[in-house]
């Protein structure tokens, strides 16, 4: 496999007003009202940022993430304008709100481990008794969490939010329902290609003008979880775990190998078998979701293709 992939980049863009590093994402912000969001091929698990790239990792997710804004723009417009290179959506700048929409139809992941413990809130919202590891929730629950700029993101209620004043009640009533109008629409898509739309999160800010739009990335494997639809009822009933395609069978290959992100833990070595099935796991899921077969794109030289790619959009703005 390719081992080229890009784990950083400090790129200087016309006009370029400020750089921010995410776990995953380099973000250029251009002038007062453009960004240049980069998708890297870094891996992060635990908050913890992991010391490999991942290969084509990054146009997976850009490319997954560009596919779902336009085939949800009907629901609600976003931040995107365009993307010119396989790892880069270029879009308009807007102030985040402060939260992260998380839905869960399933209980599954950290709504599980939660659970486990005996607990039967979740951000304010009841788990029924009686429930296993993957069944499906009645309805599917809106679980927020504060979108910390370092560290943990944290469990935060509906109540919480209104009443701290983070999100107003009149927007936080309307994030709520557009989150729950997207989960819908991307379940109808993930059923059409065979899979199950476990959970996903959203995020969302305001325009200049005040309008509320879609921002960041929606349905990738960073963000979303999948099941197997054809399978899944099966394994359900047999009381065997579920074949996942998502970011979750890294938390559990590295709690598997004594790490999860606490002090005094040790990132375990990942092997190239690993990384390259990573890899292949996220091609996979590319091609489930969208219906597409992924084309690996040229990384022979990635710094120089991407630097160019952007420099002839934003030419084309002036």
């Amino acid at each position: 496999m390719n081992n080229q992939t890009i784990k950083k980049t400090n790129f200087l863009f016309p006009n370029q007003t400020n750089l921010y590093k995410g776990k995953v994402r380099d973000v250029y912000k251009v002038g007062d009202d453009l960004l240049v969001m980069i998708a890297t091929d870094r891996i992060s698990a635990f908050d913890t940022v992991l010391p490999v790239g991942i290969p084509y990792k990054g146009q997976v997710l850009n490319q997954i993430a560009t596919h779902f804004l336009d085939l949800t723009s009907d629901i609600i417009d976003n931040w995107k304008l365009a993307s010119p290179d396989p790892v880069v959506t270029v879009g308009e700048y807007c102030d985040p709100f402060k939260v992260e929409m998380v839905i869960r139809g399933y209980l599954t992941g950290h709504a599980w481990r939660e659970y486990k413990s005996g607990k039967r809130l979740l951000c304010g919202e009841v788990m029924p008794d009686g429930m296993r590891e993957h069944d499906k929730f009645p309805e599917p629950l809106v679980t927020p969490t504060t979108k910390a700029d370092q560290g943990h993101d944290e469990d935060i209620s509906k109540k919480e939010i209104i009443a701290t004043g983070l999100v107003s009640e009149s927007d936080y009533l309307y994030l709520e329902k557009i989150t729950k109008e997207l989960f819908n629409r991307g379940t109808e898509f993930a059923s059409k290609k065979g899979l199950i739309l476990v959970d996903t999160k959203y995020e969302f800010g305001k325009t200049k003008s005040g309008k509320i739009v879609l921002i960041d990335e929606i349905h990738t494997p960073d963000s979303s979880r999948y099941f197997y639809l054809d399978s899944y009822q099966e394994r359900q009933d047999l009381g065997q775990g579920q074949k996942q395609l998502s970011k979750e069978f890294v938390r559990e290959w590295l709690i598997e190998n004594g790490f999860q992100g606490k002090e005094g833990q040790s990132i375990p070595d990942l092997s190239t078998d690993f990384i390259d099935s990573v890899s292949n796991r996220y091609i996979e899921l590319y091609n489930n979701i969208t219906g597409n077969e992924f084309q690996k794109a040229d990384n022979t030289n990635i710094s120089d293709r991407i630097e160019k790619n952007v420099n002839d959009y934003l030419a084309t703005l002036r």
